[in-house]
């Protein structure tokens, strides 16, 4: 299991990167930088809470994990 700080450090680190695409696909329909910047940050607030229930919803579940061995040699 991950901890809470784990997962949401990977949901910062990934919506970083997200978040300069979203802005430079926003700036390029729109042509403006202030309205692409904006549109960019409340896609990364939307995305990161989205990412972060997420993986702890995945925690959760026990579908493809592999079981620890009961004893070791």
């Amino acid at each position: 299991m991950e901890t809470r700080s784990r997962s949401i450090l990977k949901a910062v680190t990934w919506r970083a990167g997200g978040t300069v695409v979203t802005c430079a696909v926003a700036w390029a329909l729109t042509g403006n930088l202030d309205l692409a910047a904006r549109i960019g940050l409340l896609d990364t607030g939307v995305k990161i809470g989205a990412f972060y229930f997420h993986e702890r919803l995945w925690n959760h579940l026990r579908f493809g994990r592999a079981e620890p061995p009961e004893y070791q040699i």
